[in-house]
């Protein structure tokens, strides 16, 4: 039975945007326990461990509450009233704004978006200076509709990959689905930076860093000093080793090994780095230093310190643990070879990506390369140890237990301090999405939920633990509108699940697209059966699957069930798990074929069944108001096997598998664009989009 809370600690708890419980329904509400609730005040840096500390904190809060002029962060939307916390001011409060571009105002008329710092003096002489986050109202809507592409990186290897998909072949795939199938996007997985080591963890929503991209995509001849490094003997050896590699995951059906192509272009990278940069080249890497300052200097230094004593921080030498420490300065002196030569390859990653989303504009597509955004970072990594000040220490994200998950989720990652990112106007999150939208055409923001509220759940303790913690919705919205407005990007959120309400109409408001998944789009409210194409929202990205569903065809086929069944994942007889997924399907094709979406596939008589219904799927997703439509890649030559299947760790093979044909033959990038199946499948879209 749940300890009940007291009411100084429920007062406590709301102060500081703690919740005391939650509503998975609309009909059922949940409480907190007290030691989660305790457990996040204590992560926030609240005293609630006795009934003493929590009634001081409580009168301390008030206090200072009480008599705060100004939040550490206030937003102002372009073109709509002031905010709130500035209206509020004591009659006679004297603004003085300091602006992002260095001017200085008495009044918040004609601002200019920005981050500007406010400082308001009251008639009794008391002060406080806040960051006014000063935001258009909304993004623009993408001018028409766009079909595209979504594909896991590594997965799509062609001749030239050294053993996984790289950032040439993403250049590769865009400029051919630009400009042989009129797409106008393609979606990948977050390219950022892993924790090293051998086994590194394979999945790219684990991250080491989120700012900075991984150098493990890099495609190394592209790298211009590559042509003329000193002993090309050596180059030769690793290039045939990469092309054993390649061939070992396509013709001979091994699985894709991060860890050994990191190995390859790491050598390969060290050889690079020797070539000096010409003048031009010397002067770029020189400003992108400078741009990215500290950052840059924090990551490549954890990276550096990693090689030494291992990637886990935590089981560095204890002055070594504070990136401010006397110690730490002494060990980036001592290893500056090794910051120099992770500093470059952020450098050379990024001018990578860059061209990567050069090339997709250049191929016509109007929005080019959509990045993913992990929903945090492993916590023994570089972002973890750099930016300790502004995580939660003792806490994880996660999810409450739900219809589909009794036991909840915890996914490893500390979650940012809502208090410290507002003290500090939201820096390291300002900074994380400007260096995305620097190369992405529009970003895909993981659970996007996280905006509004995360699920922390205290270390050691079970997911069921956990209690939700509040953010500044308005600062974070702000902020990504400010972003994405700047950088002239579409915004879509992943808000698949459990959503609270007003969540997904706020989003809408700002102009941030939601995520709608086929099989999940029912009348949740009414018959529960599948939404007619009119009723689905125009302000989403549209898809058949995602990385972490089973394909169409497997779907279509009843396969997923019987892998599932397989690795001994069920939790009901499998007769159960066939019917109802067989129902599920059944009813969706029946309304395929109501709609006549079955008939003259694109593949012509020899169309298989299942092929055609792929078809048909994605001709219903056109008659959506949907303004972008998403294909899965393995989709579109039948692969069976899902890229992540959850809930499974060694059991099969998460993020390690090549994109494969639906007899699970590997096929390369180059073959994938001479494959009929996939023609058939895109001129659907061509033609009635």
């Amino acid at each position: 039975m749940t300890e009940p809370l007291g009411e100084d600690l429920t007062r406590l708890a709301a102060l500081h945007g703690v919740a005391v419980s939650f509503r998975p329904s609309p009909d059922r509400t949940v409480t907190a326990s007290a030691a989660a609730v305790t457990r996040a005040l204590a992560a926030l840096g609240v005293d609630a461990g006795t009934p003493e500390a929590t009634r001081a904190a409580l009168a301390a809060r008030e206090r200072e509450l009480a008599g705060r002029l100004l939040p550490p962060t206030v937003v102002r939307w372009s073109g709509g009233d002031g905010p709130d916390a500035l209206a509020d001011l004591p009659e006679g409060t004297r603004l003085l704004i300091e602006t992002e571009q260095g001017e200085t105002r008495a009044s918040l008329a004609q601002l200019p978006p920005g981050v500007h710092t406010v400082t308001a003096t009251a008639p009794d002489g008391r002060t406080a200076r806040a960051h006014l986050v000063v935001a258009p109202p909304r993004l623009p809507t993408p001018a028409g509709r766009s079909y595209g592409l979504l594909v896991q990186l590594y997965s799509l290897l062609s001749g030239r990959s050294w053993g996984m998909g790289d950032l040439g072949d993403l250049a590769e795939l865009a400029g051919w689905a630009g400009r042989a199938l009129g797409a106008g996007f393609v979606q990948v997985n977050p390219l950022h930076a892993a924790v090293p080591g051998a086994p590194t963890d394979p999945s790219p929503y684990r991250p080491s860093s989120r700012r900075f991209p991984d150098p493990v995509h890099l495609r190394i001849e592209d790298v211009p000093e590559f042509a003329y490094v000193t002993d090309p003997e050596r180059l030769r050896e690793l290039r045939e080793r990469a092309a054993r590699l390649r061939e070992t995951v396509l013709g001979k059906g091994a699985l894709i090994d991060r860890d050994a192509v990191w190995e390859l272009k790491r050598e390969a990278l060290e050889l690079i780095a020797a070539v000096p940069l010409g003048p031009g080249r010397r002067a770029a890497y020189c400003d992108f230093l400078a741009r990215e300052g500290q950052s840059l200097e924090d990551h490549a230094t954890w990276c550096a310190l990693a090689e030494v004593h291992g990637s886990d921080w935590h089981r560095w030498p204890q002055g070594l643990r504070d990136p401010r420490s006397a110690d730490t300065a002494r060990a980036r002196l001592e290893l500056m070879d090794r910051v120099d030569l992770h500093s470059r390859l952020a450098w050379l990653t990024d001018t990578q990506l860059t061209a990567a989303q050069r090339t997709a504009r250049e191929a016509g597509m109007p929005l080019g390369i959509v990045h993913d955004l992990a929903v945090g970072v492993h916590p023994g990594g570089a972002d973890a140890w750099a930016q300790q000040d502004h995580l939660a220490a003792g806490m994880s994200v996660g999810a409450p237990p739900d219809a589909f998950n009794a036991r909840g989720q915890d996914w490893g990652l500390p979650p940012w301090r809502p208090d410290r990112l507002a003290e500090s106007g939201y820096a390291p999150y300002r900074r994380l999405l400007r260096a995305l939208f620097r190369y992405a055409g529009a970003l895909r923001i993981d659970h996007v939920m996280g905006l509004f509220r995360l699920w922390w759940v205290p270390q050691g303790e079970p997911p069921t633990e956990g209690t939700y913690v509040r953010y500044d919705a308005e600062a974070m919205l702000a902020l990504l509108v400010l972003e994405a407005s700047r950088a002239g990007a579409v915004v879509i959120g992943e808000d698949l699940g459990t959503v609270e309400p007003g969540v997904r109409e706020a989003l809408r408001e700002r102009g941030v697209l939601g995520t709608s998944v086929l099989w999940f789009e029912r009348d949740w409210d009414g018959d529960g059966r599948p939404l007619a194409p009119d009723a689905w929202r125009a302000d989403c990205l549209a898809t058949a699957t995602t990385h972490d569903l089973p394909s169409t065809a497997a779907r279509l086929t009843g396969e997923h069930v019987e892998l599932r069944d397989r690795l001994e994942l069920l939790n009901r007889p499998v007769e159960e798990e066939r019917a109802e997924a067989a129902a599920d399907t059944g009813e969706w094709l029946d309304l395929l074929s109501r709609l006549d979406l079955l008939q003259g596939t694109g593949g012509g008589a020899d169309t298989s069944s299942e092929e055609a219904e792929i078809q048909a799927v994605h001709r219903f997703l056109l008659r959506t108001p949907a303004r972008m439509i998403g294909v899965w890649l393995p989709d579109a030559v039948g692969d069976r096997r899902p890229q992540n299947l959850p809930g499974t760790w060694d059991q099969y093979p998460n993020w390690r598998l090549p994109i494969a044909d639906a007899e699970g033959r590997p096929v390369t990038l180059e073959e994938l664009a001479a494959s009929p199946r996939l023609h058939a499948l895109m001129e659907v879209l061509r033609e009635e989009g």
